[in-house]
């Protein structure tokens, strides 16, 4: 690790105003960009099987009275 931390380019932020930040740039992001992210965090998350494989499907049956 000869890498050190650029101290310069820290910043200090509220969290409301990163709130901000996130959702103007979402508001701004393409539609392909949002379901990237989402794509990858859903991999992330549950797995590779998660994008790739097919939803299951339930059938749920009522009788009606």
């Amino acid at each position: 690790m000869d890498e050190q931390m650029d101290r310069k380019k820290i910043r200090m932020a509220t969290r409301q105003a990163l709130e901000r930040e996130d959702r103007k740039y979402w508001s701004c992001a393409t539609f392909e960009e949002k379901l990237r992210t989402i794509t990858y965090l859903r991999e992330c998350f549950y797995g590779p099987q998660a994008t790739t494989g097919r939803l299951q499907r339930i059938y749920t049956v009522f009788k009606q009275e």
